[in-house]
């Protein structure tokens, strides 16, 4: 048996990754537990996972001001606040519980994500093997190439981070902690990212892993609402960026009001005042289940959006707003499987234009179709547990070695 500790933010779509992967190694007979923080992240886990706490409980009111001071930046601005305003502080506040978690625990292996950088900084200085869990596959193919600048700022604070924890200025720059040099799991495949990407040895494409039981078992939809013979369209924009759609899920009512469809909402009522007939609006939708109920799917090209999409063989429409989104929905345009939108500036005509043709033209669905046949072959949980329970035994096996020696 080994022990397998999870160092993850407090984000849905970074920790919805590593619970199918840690139900997996728990199925193989392993010991998992993760380490973030426990007022954020404990409500996205398990009820009967191990959650060793790693930083300060938020207030609310913290959380609200960060959402609304993030609303409105894009490019380069966007990126800094990122990792100014909340990955850096995140890390900061994380690194002493991270480091009574690995002490605690013991790892076998530390799985860190690669926007928990805490998790990487204990694992290189504690010298624990460990991987990446890449929740998304932007920074696989170097998005910041045309900004040199943001690109050496990051690296800068990250370094600067090491430094602050003991690290000296040498091994701090020899490394990015956002990716091990040992193991990287990618969950994305090369039918998405891209067969040009050029990617190091250590990373491993096991395309998305979904987690065996629904996370949103409790959030209520009657599919009985749904109007029989007709195309359904699912419009989302995730939780973190619904609040700023309000000109979005105007121009969503506008193109689609009377197109023959029924569309699937997902908006705060009070940003959609005017609800037409062909129209469900929710706050929330128990998504994961009620993709395999629709035809095609509007979002924010969030990653897991567009993962849980593809997997269904969905096709899509675009329409990114800031961080990982407009490397993602290139890759979807890419891929062929669906189109993008400019999310500030499209007018109702371009957007249902974009609806009706992903819906009607067939080169959309089997390039959606092509890439759904990627994920399955990929492997998933079951291919990330492999390479996880390997890294686990190569350590092993090494640490015997060098008792044999001495």
């Amino acid at each position: 048996m080994a022990r397998f500790l999870f160092v993850v933010p407090p984000l849905r779509g970074h920790i919805n990754p590593t619970i199918a992967v840690g139900e997996e190694l728990l199925a193989r007979g392993h010991d998992v537990a993760w380490s973030a923080q426990a007022d954020l992240a404990g409500p996205l886990l398990p009820a009967s996972a191990k959650l060793l706490p790693a930083g300060d409980a938020v207030p609310p009111e913290v959380l609200d001001a960060l959402v609304s001071r993030s609303e409105g930046l894009r490019g380069a601005a966007a990126l800094k606040f990122l990792w100014e305003d909340f990955l850096g502080p995140l890390a900061r506040s994380m690194v002493p519980g991270v480091y009574a978690a690995a002490a605690s625990f013991q790892p076998s292996v530390l799985i860190s994500d690669q926007q928990a950088v805490a998790g990487a900084l204990v694992a290189r200085t504690r010298q624990i093997p460990w991987a990446t869990s890449a929740s998304t596959s932007a920074e696989l193919v170097d998005p910041l190439e045309g900004l040199p600048k943001v690109a050496g700022w990051i690296r800068s604070q990250l370094v600067a981070f090491q430094v602050e924890h003991g690290v000296s200025t040498a091994d701090a720059t020899s490394g990015d902690l956002r990716f091990s040099d040992q193991l990287v799991i990618a969950f994305t495949t090369k039918e998405l990212l891209g067969p040009e990407a050029d990617l190091p040895p250590q990373v491993a494409l096991v395309g998305p892993a979904f987690n065996g039981r629904s996370r949103d078992v409790d959030v209520p939809f009657d599919l009985d609402h749904l109007t029989d013979g007709v195309p359904h369209v699912l419009v989302s924009l995730g939780t973190v960026s619904a609040g700023a759609g309000a000109r979005f899920f105007s121009t969503v009512v506008e193109a689609l009001e009377s197109a023959p469809i029924q569309v699937i909402l997902v908006a705060p009522p009070e940003l959609v005042p005017r609800v037409p007939t062909n129209f469900i609006v929710r706050s929330f939708v128990p998504q994961a289940s009620l993709l395999a109920h629709v035809d095609t799917v509007v979002c924010h090209a969030g990653h897991n959006t567009v993962c849980e999409s593809l997997a269904h063989g969905l096709p899509l429409v675009v329409a990114p707003i800031r961080d990982d989104q407009p490397v993602v929905a290139q890759q979807v345009v890419n891929a062929g499987a669906g189109i993008r939108v400019r999310f500030g500036r499209v007018r109702a005509p371009e957007l249902r234009d974009a609806v009706m043709s992903v819906l009607s033209e067939p080169s959309y669905r089997a390039a959606a179709h092509r890439v759904q046949r990627s994920f399955k072959a990929a492997g998933g949980a079951g291919a990330a547990a492999n390479r996880l329970e390997e890294l686990a035994a190569s350590h092993e096996a090494d640490e015997s070695g060098a008792a044999v020696l001495r």
